[in-house]
């Protein structure tokens, strides 16, 4: 193949997945998993039967249309106004996805030319910044820094320069548990509009909010409707993250954009998953409270455990993660702590440093998932502490 590399330069930095190496950390260790951010139980039965009707009655078993099927585009506006007041057209200003991952990299391919900056909380969901390469785009890192990981405000509009073209959000924040404020977003969207800004907002973790938080989706502050994509998934609410089941909402041209990049990735895809989501969203408000107390019951288990365990905690307002800092054992390298926990008491994390463009900002901080069933949970905080 000659001296050239097969692999694109703009990819060279990225290698296998820190969550594909500790999940196979896990297995070939028998050790419990608190790495990757999947439940060890599935969602609704009710839900897994709809899917189960979809394919005998012959629902999405060829490919479902481009856009998604209606009764899910349907049923995703109907949670936008239902939950948060915002009116959306299902057939011009709603597409459905291969997850979240996907939206993420069609609106970064759709919406970037080469050159373009994307500034970005750090640390950040590792796919972002791969998707931001893959458009040849430049990311810009604004860094949160613990014990509150709140973004500096003053710092994010010293970071946007003439280049500038886009903002990428994620709050509820993966992984530091971070949920932006009222008074934070509409800092944000007065920003994105005084500079002209394209924003792209993840809030996948939307209904994965604790205690005295609230999530405000950045699309309802003034000026924002015609320049933000908002990107959610059924994944984390609903328990079945197999399904990869996500979506855009936004005003038809940036639809339209989006779309034009997302139909030369998977074309389609999850077909009869899309009718049973169509039907997980009108659950009842009892489920997403449900979920919410369950999981918050989970943090609060894990929690106990890890600050038992000697952990530094950093409590989180939102996802199923908590960041934590191994410090007070007198260690430093989270990659190393992450690669060695497992032989050591036989569970396993994940190091945040990969999550950041500069890895010494997060060096020592661990995450660890609580998205598990509470035996689960027990057990790994009784091996952490007789470690």
């Amino acid at each position: 193949m000659g001296a050239r590399p097969p692999l694109n330069r703009s990819l060279a930095e990225f290698g296998t997945t820190i969550f594909a190496e500790m999940s196979a950390l896990a297995l070939k260790t028998g050790s419990i998993n608190l790495g990757q951010g999947f439940p060890d139980t599935d969602g609704p039965a009710d839900i897994a039967e709809a899917a189960v009707r979809a394919i005998r009655e012959g629902k999405g078993n060829q490919y479902p249309p481009g856009p998604g099927v209606p009764e899910l585009r349907t049923a995703v506006a109907e949670h936008q106004q239902r939950f948060y007041g915002l009116p959306y057209d299902p057939d011009t200003e709603v597409l459905v996805t291969a997850g979240a991952t996907e939206a993420i990299a069609a609106a970064m391919l759709a919406l970037l030319e080469p050159g373009d900056e994307v500034i970005a909380f750090e640390p950040f969901y590792d796919s972002y910044a791969a998707c931001i390469a893959m458009a040849g785009a430049i990311r810009v890192p604004l860094t949160l820094r613990a014990p509150s990981f709140r973004p500096d405000l003053d710092a994010l509009r010293a970071a946007v320069t003439p280049r500038t073209r886009l903002l990428l959000l994620n709050s509820p924040h993966n992984p530091t548990g971070m949920v932006l404020t009222r008074d934070e977003l509409a800092a944000i969207a007065e920003l994105a509009v005084e500079r002209d800004l394209l924003v792209v907002t993840d809030e996948v973790y939307e209904h994965l909010v604790y205690d005295d938080a609230e999530h405000i989706p950045l699309v309802s502050f003034p000026g924002m409707r015609d320049r933000t994509v908002s990107i959610s998934s059924a994944g984390k609410t609903f328990s079945f993250t197999g399904w990869k089941v996500g979506w855009v909402t936004a005003s038809a041209p940036l639809v339209a954009a989006v779309r034009t990049a997302k139909q030369f990735l998977t074309y389609v895809s999850s077909g009869p998953f899309q009718y049973a989501m169509a039907e997980a969203l009108r659950l009842p408000d009892s489920y997403y409270t449900g979920l919410r107390d369950n999981l918050r019951r989970k943090r609060d288990i894990l929690s106990a455990g890890l600050t038992e365990a000697g952990f530094e905690l950093f409590r989180p307002a939102g996802t199923y993660f908590i960041t934590t800092d191994i410090t007070p054992f007198g260690e430093k390298d989270g990659l190393a702590f992450c690669r060695t926990l497992p032989e050591r008491c036989g569970v396993v994390a994940i190091p945040n440093a990969v999550f950041y463009d500069d890895p010494d900002a997060g060096r020592s901080q661990v995450r660890f998932a609580f998205c598990k069933q509470d035996k689960v949970l027990q057990e790994a905080a009784a091996r952490l502490q007789r470690w």
